[in-house]
């Protein structure tokens, strides 16, 4: 398994290139580029949704971007010596990262993303996992059929900067408010790995920084945290039928990659190993159980393992002081499973909310329709909106999806919620 990862990863850095941050002024206003017909486009395999309304250009597009701050003259963890007396004392021990198998930015980040209508879009299949975002109300799609082979995605949304992160080994996406204090960061991938995780490094400080925890861990910036926005992973059918007048990350990416198939093909099997990670694996859980996972501050994270959430369709459980409800509906590849991202075995699309809405406790059951109220009669969408024209919607709650190793190892002391 070792040596295709690194033979993955050695097919992204030969097509990697340089996608250097901007670092003028605040905001950068960009022309629509017109950059080839991917009208009706497929992907890898399997059933992909027709185009929804041939009004709408299926061109790819850019949006407004808010420009990065500019590379400081300070000294760098990514390039230079780590134990640096200007540095800050690092948070793990120096010889804790391991390479990856690649250089920085072997694994090229998205640093010019462009997009596609979601009704436009014909290239991706019905069953196929993309990573949902909402900031300011505004919501985007992120297929990880991109995601897998650049792990990082620098974007604007509702006028916040943000990065969109994927580790294929953890099995975790998350998104970050990518401003601290009066700098504006980008990222870029470090090529190594911690607890088998990413490694990403700020380009304006080259300090090194945990994916995982969205902390800088060594360098310049050691101690900083930034903070995060709420994920979800759904199918590309189940964002669509939701947000059909939304945006999706273009296959249009400046890199010439396989899209659609998927590199770490068999990597997503619970009784398998985890690429990378030589530490203690905790045996309550097998290493590679994916699991919800809610954190709060610096409390224990609560885990619970998707199997039984799976089973039940929405499951009632307690967290840091609040009831809590998971969502979990069927029809989602696993993008590391299969040989292409839609041919993967089915692991859900999970959600988390507090169970209640207007003061009320709630019932739900899931149902053909969604996941029905069984006291009012409301169904809600995976993504907790009511399908009563209401426009009421459940409190979401910050969740984490990933594998149970992974968690593990970064947070010890988590509880697991007993099925």
């Amino acid at each position: 398994m070792v040596r295709r990862l690194l033979l993955v990863v050695a097919v992204a850095v030969l097509v990697a290139s340089a996608c250097a941050g901007e670092s003028d002024s605040d905001v950068v206003a960009v022309e629509p580029a017109v950059v080839g017909p991917f009208r009706g486009e497929t992907g890898a395999t399997g059933t992909h949704l027709p185009i929804l309304d041939d009004s709408v250009t299926a061109l790819p597009f850019v949006l407004d971007q808010v420009r990065s701050s500019p590379v400081e003259a300070v000294p760098s963890a990514l390039r230079g010596d780590r134990d640096h007396p200007s540095f800050p004392a690092p948070l793990v021990a120096l010889d804790s990262l391991t390479s990856g198998g690649r250089p920085p930015d072997g694994i090229p980040a998205i640093d010019s993303p462009r997009f596609q209508h979601a009704a436009s879009v014909g290239w991706l299949g019905a069953v196929e996992p993309v990573v949902v975002v909402e900031v300011n109300d505004e919501t985007r799609a992120y297929p990880l059929q991109i995601l897998t082979w650049h792990e990082i995605v620098n974007d604007t949304i509702g006028g916040v900067p943000v990065a969109i992160t994927y580790c294929p080994l953890c099995n975790s996406a998350l998104a970050y408010d990518r401003r601290l204090g009066d700098r504006v960061l980008d990222f870029g991938t470090s090529g190594e790995l911690f607890n088998s995780s990413l490694v990403m490094y700020d380009r304006q400080t080259e300090s090194l920084w945990t994916h995982f925890d969205s902390t800088a861990v060594i360098g310049h910036l050691a101690g900083e945290q930034l903070e995060t926005f709420s994920v979800q992973t759904t199918s590309w059918e189940q964002y669509r039928e939701a947000h059909p007048e939304s945006v999706v990350l273009s296959r249009v990416t400046g890199f010439d990659m396989p899209y659609g198939r998927n590199p770490y093909m068999g990597y997503d099997n619970p009784g398998g190993v985890a690429a990378f990670f030589d530490g203690e694996t905790d045996p309550q859980l097998p290493v590679k159980e994916r699991v919800i996972v809610v954190r709060h501050d610096d409390a224990p994270a609560v885990v619970l393992p998707l199997s039984v959430a799976f089973d039940a369709g929405a499951f009632v459980f307690e967290a840091h002081g609040r009831e809590l409800v998971a969502f979990v509906d069927p029809g989602v590849s696993s993008p590391l499973d299969g040989e292409g991202v839609d041919l993967g075995y089915d692991q859900g699309a999970a959600a988390v909310f507090v169970n209640e809405l207007d003061g009320r406790r709630l019932d739900v059951v899931r149902t053909t329709a969604g996941f029905t109220d069984r006291l009012s009669g409301v169904t809600f969408d995976i993504f907790g909106e009511a399908n009563d024209g209401s426009g009421r919607r459940l409190d979401v709650v910050e969740h984490l999806d990933t594998f149970w190793f992974a968690i593990a190892a970064f947070e010890p002391d988590a509880q697991i919620v007993d099925g």
